[in-house]
């Protein structure tokens, strides 16, 4: 294996490679993102009998979910739009907040519904309301989709019950009610500033509106619309599902037949799918439509989604060749070596991971693991915040191996150049947020840093260590 320091260099040339290409030769992602992750694997030393098959799991992995998570939340979505649903909601959304603040009702809405889902779940799920609001409103999409990805990153790192913050709250056997506690208020104001009060200032510098996605197009036509009520509750079911499942253990004995059920009708494809059967029904057949209109509807909803999920998988293939090649055990091992307070080197094993992999449970899971043993030989420093610089760290600079980062992309009609920015300042500069719209992106992505200051004020005597040594 190469010396850790060759590994990273060779790395930051692979992203920087990749974004040329993108950017400046115009390759397709999909191709740009399959070439580098090869040529990467051949220069770092992985043997060539294996290079193909690392880059195959990865998107394999990657696709087992996200595929059907997308393929069904777009149908959800489809539904929604077609029904009017999406527009019975806006409408109530605008109603109750006002036009005016449509883009802190979608903050709102991203912190509940985000709460028992993963980014890419609930993006798929409110992507619908985001595109009917900005249609309803004459205003860009992004006005409305950079506080819901705010809001939805802010739960997707900090806040349990959501899978990654659990984890890591197990981990650190940190009390989960404070955990909440510190979470909300770290993460309200952080979603605030990088959703709703960002998005006001940086939707000027964006190009003009794009056209939404064949997926999302709102239907126009003169059919009333949908109850407020059945149109919310056919929405959130998945999210009351996938709620229960994370529950599970508090609701039922563990290894019961109840919890089986639970943590069965929890897993997001089955929620998904239970929602999709449901809003056949409830947006469908009860509002007269037949089954051959659903069917069509099914089927010409799947094809725009077909280059987003190809893309999603060979940018997570990217981050298992960066895994495989042992860029990700260099990152830590670099990290660890450096002497600094233990929340601060939470914060950063985190991120360098996030970097590494592009993925934020797997990042929260390898500093954790990481974390947890010096955490317990320092017992001055609470736990709580343990877990909040973690999930900081977990989703900060998003890239080209991130799923979430080629959903936006794909969705929004923006180009690598304005995804990159705009990703990074949004799920990535979440507790930080930013002076002003001319705050360079550097900035930006240094603003996970306030977890580790709110973690100071809490608990001044955290203290300063290193990788603990063997005896002898």
């Amino acid at each position: 294996m190469q010396p850790g320091g060759m590994l990273l260099t060779e790395a930051a040339i692979a992203v920087a490679a990749l974004i040329v290409l993108i950017v400046r030769v115009r390759l397709s992602p999909f191709i740009a993102l399959t070439l580098v992750s090869l040529a990467l694997a051949l220069v770092v030393g992985i043997p060539l009998g294996s290079i193909v098959k690392s880059f195959e799991a990865g998107v394999g992995g990657a696709l087992g979910h996200i595929a059907l998570v997308v393929g069904l939340g777009t149908i959800l979505g489809k539904m929604m739009v077609e029904s009017r649903g999406a527009e019975r909601i806006a409408d109530s959304v605008i109603g109750f907040f006002g036009p005016a603040r449509a883009d802190w009702a979608m903050m709102t809405v991203a912190l509940i519904v985000g709460l028992p889902v993963f980014f890419e779940v609930g993006f798929v799920l409110l992507v619908p309301i985001v595109f009917t609001l900005a249609r309803r409103l004459g205003q860009h999409p992004m006005r409305m989709g950079l506080p819901m990805a705010a809001g939805l990153s802010v739960v997707h790192a900090m806040v349990p019950p959501h899978p990654a913050a659990l984890l890591a709250t197990q981990a650190y056997n940190a009390d989960v009610g404070l955990t909440v506690l510190f979470a909300l208020i770290v993460g309200i104001p952080t979603a605030a500033i990088a959703g709703p009060l960002y998005g006001r200032l940086v939707i000027r510098h964006l190009a003009p509106q794009p056209i939404a996605p064949a997926a999302v197009v709102e239907a126009e036509d003169t059919r009333s619309l949908p109850g407020f009520g059945i149109t919310l509750a056919t929405l959130l079911l998945p999210v009351v599902l996938m709620l229960a499942g994370s529950l599970a253990t508090m609701i039922a004995l563990p290894g019961s037949r109840l919890d089986g059920i639970l943590r069965f009708v929890g897993t997001p494809v089955v929620a998904l799918l239970a929602a999709v059967l449901v809003s056949y029904w409830t947006l469908g057949l009860a509002r007269g439509m037949n089954l051959g209109t659903i069917q069509k509807f099914t089927n010409d909803c799947l094809a725009p989604t077909a280059m987003i999920t190809l893309v999603v998988g060979v940018g997570a293939g990217f981050g298992r060749v960066l895994i495989d090649s042992g860029v990700s055990d260099a990152i830590v091992a670099a990290a660890t070596s450096v002497h600094m307070p233990i929340v601060l080197l939470a914060w950063l094993i985190a991120a360098l991971m996030r970097v590494a992999t592009g993925s934020a449970t797997v990042s929260m899971a390898t500093a954790a693991g990481i974390i947890a043993p010096l955490a317990a030989a320092n017992p001055g420093i609470r736990p709580e915040l343990l877990v909040l610089a973690t999930g900081a760290g977990s989703v900060i600079l998003s890239h080209v191996n991130d799923g979430g980062f080629w959903l936006v992309k794909e969705y929004f009609g923006l180009s690598v150049a304005d995804t990159d920015p705009q990703l990074d300042r949004v799920r990535n500069a979440d507790l930080g947020g930013r002076a002003g719209a001319d705050a360079t992106a550097v900035a930006g992505r240094l603003a996970y840093l306030p977890p580790i200051v709110v973690a100071g004020l809490f608990h001044p005597r955290s203290r300063t260590v290193a990788t603990p040594r063997s005896p002898g």
